[in-house]
């Protein structure tokens, strides 16, 4: 028969509960499971945590950005752009990772500088006109995390259909940024140079959008997608070209303090490692690439900038992320590659820059002082999904229907041969590689028109036929020594009807023996 318990007995057990709850809780408290905040021994708090999971700061990897699609990858990997316990950084390396979005330049600048972020995006194509005024933090270039596919863009007012009509005309640009480069990489390949128009300048592409839109220039230099939005807006506007075509112009890399990623070169190293593991996944898998802009909707909203996972999905298709392969090409790593790198852009841009007046001190340091490989050719990642981008396979076309498709930029070559002849000299080859090869290579989705040109000594007939064989020498030539796919080619002879001088003098004939290099709208 059970007894009744009396009152003390009561009050003693609600007293021994009370303590153990106590107790446990007091534990608890100490082993930081139920902080809102974590404290390290000089008593500072981190910010980054959530819910169920929280880290110092110090062990935290800050990745400062913009808001671009990009950087997919390793957000992606990252479950979000907070430091978080699903994060695949911490539970498969053990590191947290934070990403946050800087989209002031100098702000971001000054945020690396006061070690507030470990990582920062950069473009190789614009690095040089600022890292001379980074020197005393000896940053390096550790990886590479997308190529533009379409996210920049040049947009023109009615009547300009080619780059030789930009020629005297106002155009919008933000000055040192990729913005800027695109346009200098356009007007070589159209044939003219950065003296032949005007530019306005502006504080950013948003700027520049907002000048044509308000018709104060005949162009202007835009990120996706104020190149639609500026069409929407003039009428008769239009998208004279992107980086859809110039695929191998602006490229996305990541910089470090050389002391911080030599000091945290294994955690770097993971962190490369799990990046393009998220980069190859978007690339190769639908579901994760609808993950992946879910991620970049939510994040980059609550940052700011509302975004619909729709629009989301579109900045991730106006890039190309790279992968592990596509690292190893573009820092060099790979002897066979034959295709635009890191060391070509970086180079051929400090050149320009400098000798237009925008590179501190007159002078970049080379590739060699800046690249950081060694990160990257110490990382295995095997498997189809991690290979690089391989060369766009164009579709053939007949010559006729060649003929008449739209060019958006022509740049005119002088390649000599002897009377009645058409194979290329080594002079000649020399003179194709300095003046075209990486135009061809840099706008690796646009069609090449090559067309052969004669003064107007000889029968048409037998012109024509020469000028036809010299331009197919040409066409051969970069297939054979470049890698160029034959299909890309529009080979076609005009022989001596399109001269651009007379041919009563031996001046104007010279002039009129000439090859035209056409990028052509596929």
């Amino acid at each position: 028969m059970a007894q009744r318990l009396t009152t003390f007995s009561k009050f003693l057990i609600v007293a021994l509960v009370v303590g153990a709850a106590f107790l446990g809780i007091t534990q608890l408290q100490k082993s930081g499971l139920l902080n809102n905040k974590t404290s390290d021994n000089s008593g500072n708090t981190s910010l980054f945590k959530d819910t169920k999971s929280k880290f110092k700061d110090d062990e935290v990897v800050k990745i400062g950005v913009v808001t671009w699609g990009g950087y997919a990858g390793g957000q992606y990997f990252n479950e979000g752009f907070k430091a978080n316990k699903n994060s695949r950084f911490t539970k498969e390396y053990g590191i947290p990772v934070e990403f946050k979005v800087l989209d002031d330049f100098e702000a971001s600048r000054n945020a690396f500088r006061a070690d507030e972020v470990n990582l920062l995006w950069t473009t190789i194509d614009a690095f040089p006109t600022e890292v001379n005024g980074l020197a005393d933090f000896d940053p390096v270039i550790v990886f590479q995390a997308d190529w533009s596919r379409g996210g920049d863009a040049i947009v023109v007012r009615r009547g300009i259909t080619k780059v030789a009509d930009l020629k005297g005309k106002r155009i919008a640009v933000a000055e040192m940024t990729p913005s800027h480069s695109f346009l200098l990489w356009l007007l070589d390949a159209g044939g003219i140079s950065v003296k032949d128009i005007v530019i306005v300048p502006q504080a950013n592409a948003i700027d520049a959008a907002e000048v044509f839109k308000s018709q104060k220039v005949d162009a202007a230099v835009v990120w996706s997608p104020d190149d639609i939005l500026c069409t929407k807006a003039v009428p008769g506007s239009r998208i004279l070209e992107s980086t859809r075509s110039a695929a191998y112009i602006i490229a996305d890399v990541f910089m470090a303090k050389r002391a911080w990623a030599e000091k945290n070169r294994d955690k770097l190293q993971k962190i490369y490692e799990g990046w393009m593991r998220g980069a190859a996944e978007i690339n190769s898998n639908p579901a994760a690439r609808r993950k992946a802009a879910q991620i970049l909707a939510r994040e980059f909203t609550e940052n700011g900038t509302a975004l619909s996972d729709e629009e989301a999905a579109q900045m991730l298709d106006n890039v190309r992320l790279t992968t592990h392969g596509d690292n190893i090409n573009f820092f060099g790593l790979n002897p066979n590659y034959k295709g635009i790198t890191g060391n070509v852009l970086y180079s051929r841009m400090a050149d320009i820059y400098a000798s237009l007046g925008y590179v501190e001190g007159g002078q970049a340091p080379n590739w060699r002082r800046i690249a950081y490989p060694s990160l990257v050719n110490s990382v295995q990642l095997n498997g189809s999904e991690h290979a690089a981008e391989g060369q766009r396979q164009f579709t053939q076309v007949t010559t006729e229907e060649g003929k008449s498709r739209e060019a958006f930029a022509s740049k005119q070559v002088s390649i000599n041969f002897r009377s009645g002849e058409y194979q290329l000299d080594e002079n000649a080859k020399y003179i194709i590689d300095k003046e075209f090869v990486e135009i061809a290579k840099a706008f690796g989705n646009a069609r090449i028109r090559i067309e052969g040109n004669t003064d107007d000594v000889g029968s048409r007939e037998s012109n024509i036929k020469l000028s036809q064989q010299r331009a197919q020498a040409v066409a051969n030539y970069l297939i054979r020594e470049h890698g160029m796919s034959p299909n890309r080619f529009i080979v076609v002879g005009n022989g001596p009807d399109k001269p651009v001088a007379p041919n009563t003098s031996e001046a104007g004939k010279a002039k009129n023996r000439r090859t035209d290099f056409e990028l052509v709208k596929d």
